[in-house]
């Protein structure tokens, strides 16, 4: 390879590098985004963000409106996005990350999805040696009893809560409909802190901690749960268990294209 054919391979790649980082700059902007944020985001010249919106516009990639002068991601931005969402596998994605976080906590953990009868729990990681409650991939969650089904409660349509809430105990059920009950101040601290935790409420004896999954929608696409005895189980917000959720919830939720 000559040196003019390198010197030529590098700025190919370091056009597609800046023409990336604009495409990114645009997603993140939203479809307001002006010349002059596109170039404070990516650091570059706004001239020079102004010759690659141009060869983005030609392709489809981006657009501009012609009355705001205002830039977005173009039609096929889009469909590349469609497709993306597609090949996103959500069980697996999010289910190779639990081996790592059972490890760190040591305590039994599992993810749970949304399923025809409320929470079900799709993947399991046992804590070998601790006595804990025997969770079983298939096993439906309670909706308001467990730290699994109140992180859903709180995140997900009231049409699609309250079928599942009909089958919890009726005090719980007028709490629910009751936005000044504690149990719905409870909700709205699940949303705030983004994690819920429960302590022996469903089994005596046994703690458990919840972390929402989040979808490029930013709906919930999964609960990641941690659970063991109370003896030994850091239930602190600023604990180890806390910690390491709050981190596998962060990763999870970026690999399915949650803007957090």
């Amino acid at each position: 390879m000559t040196s003019s054919t390198r010197t030529g391979t590098r700025q190919r790649v370091q056009s597609a590098e800046t023409g990336a980082e604009v495409l990114k700059a645009l997603a993140r902007l939203g479809p307001s985004a002006s010349l002059s944020a596109i170039s404070e985001l990516t650091g570059l010249a706004a001239a020079k963000v102004h010759r690659y919106l141009q060869a983005m516009i030609a392709s489809g990639l981006a657009a501009q409106d012609k009355l705001s002068g205002r830039y977005y991601l173009g039609p096929e931005a889009v469909t590349i996005g469609l497709a993306a969402l597609a090949q996103i596998d959500v069980i697996g994605g999010i289910s190779e990350l639990l081996p790592d976080l059972r490890d760190e906590i040591r305590h039994t953990c599992f993810l749970a999805v949304w399923g025809n009868h409320g929470p079900t729990v799709v993947r399991v990681m046992e804590s070998v040696g601790q006595v804990t409650v025997l969770t079983r991939v298939g096993s439906i969650m309670p909706l308001l009893r467990s730290a699994t089904g109140l992180t859903f409660a709180a995140y997900v349509p009231v049409s699609e809560r309250e079928p599942i809430a009909a089958q919890e105990p009726e005090v719980l059920q007028l709490e629910l409909r009751d936005p000044g009950s504690p149990l719905c101040a409870l909700l709205e601290q699940i949303r705030t802190e983004r994690r819920a935790t429960i302590e022996g409420l469903m089994v005596p004896g046994i703690d458990a901690m919840a972390v929402p999954i989040f979808d490029a929608r930013m709906d919930v696409a999964g609960v990641v749960t941690a659970l063991g005895p109370q003896n030994g189980f850091d239930v602190k917000p600023d604990g180890r268990v806390a910690i390491a959720l709050n981190a596998l919830g962060v990763v999870a939720s970026k690999r399915l294209g949650a803007p957090i």
